[in-house]
């Protein structure tokens, strides 16, 4: 589980050695709603390539280790603790054409969101493109929560595959 003081503290290994991160996930939402609206399994955190190999040193200076998944990629990969903490580790690129992350191009914009975790300013996915990302895939409650969440307080329309039906 990570809590606001675990966020923060995993902010801050970047911050510290100037490697900028952007939240996504529910972190990332909670981030954009600048409260912990509910509990959070791990923190989802993009970091551009250039700093990518950089961060998964600091992490693994404060105890994390890599734990491979059945979507472990290249870039993108999982750490743990032994607090139980996780980190959903995302390698991306900015590029003239927007933001690549494995292989898709995003706009530039996605990344444009500025949120608060804790005591903390952060930049995250914004608004709009986290209730995108939410679309797809069969959602459990937290991918509801976090839609319904971003949609009242953004006044973002609530896609139809979050409509009650």
């Amino acid at each position: 589980m990570v809590r606001t003081e675990d966020a923060c503290e995993i902010i801050k290994y970047a911050l510290q050695n100037e490697i900028k991160v952007y939240l996504d996930g529910g972190w990332g939402v909670d981030a954009l709603l600048k409260r912990e609206s509910r509990i959070h399994n791990d923190i989802d955190l993009f970091v551009e390539l250039k700093h990518y190999h950089d961060y998964i040193y600091v992490i693994k200076q404060h105890g994390f280790e890599e734990v491979n998944t059945d979507y472990t990629t290249d870039g993108h990969t999982v750490w743990k603790d032994d607090k139980q903490r996780i980190i959903d580790l995302h390698c991306f690129e900015f590029t003239d054409d927007g933001i690549v992350y494995e292989g898709d191009i995003f706009p530039s914009k996605t990344f444009s969101g500025i949120g608060k975790v804790g005591d903390i300013t952060v930049s995250c996915i914004e608004p709009l493109s986290q209730v995108m990302l939410h679309l797809g895939y069969e959602h459990d409650k937290n991918d509801v929560h976090d839609v319904m969440l971003l949609c009242e307080t953004f006044q973002i329309a609530i896609p139809d595959e979050y409509k009650e039906k």
